[in-house]
């Protein structure tokens, strides 16, 4: 049996890794207080979809609505993007993988009538927040027969 080799290039970037959250990060937090503020509630941390392997930050059912808040790292922001120096193809193939899996989990939620809204980590939360409720108040008051 061979022995085992850490996917991180050095324990202390194992632990940073690790210490990462997949959820209650300090943007989800903030965009869910701007949310609630302007009167919206919603699931937190819900799947959308059963069958659908991916959860969604913030679950607005009646609208059909799934927010996802993207880290810049994680899902190759086009702003924020830097180039890797440290292990970079597993790291090159690590965020293309995120970005395919986000399109994938865009077109099946989309498919089914749900509306994905993708939030990046820098944008400022009360304009996202002001973006969602946008988006959430009109999709009730087109069908307001169904959110009665």
């Amino acid at each position: 049996m061979a022995p085992y080799k850490p996917w991180a290039s050095t324990p202390a970037a194992r632990a940073v890794m690790q210490g990462n959250r997949s959820r209650d990060t300090k943007p989800e937090l903030a965009l869910r207080s701007a949310v609630h503020a302007l009167g919206l509630r919603y699931r937190v941390g819900a799947r959308p979809l059963a069958g659908v392997p991916s959860t969604a930050d913030l679950v607005f059912r009646p609208a059909r609505v799934a927010v996802f808040v993207d880290g810049c790292f994680w899902h190759g922001c086009p702003i924020h993007r830097r180039p890797l120096t440290t292990n970079a193809g597993y790291w090159t193939a690590k965020i293309s993988n995120n970005q395919r899996r986000d399109a994938k989990v865009d077109g099946l939620l989309t498919a089914a009538g749900w509306l994905p809204v993708r939030v990046w980590e820098h944008e400022p939360a009360d304009e996202a927040a002001l973006r969602i409720a946008a988006i959430v108040r009109g999709r009730r008051s087109s069908h307001p027969a169904e959110h009665a």
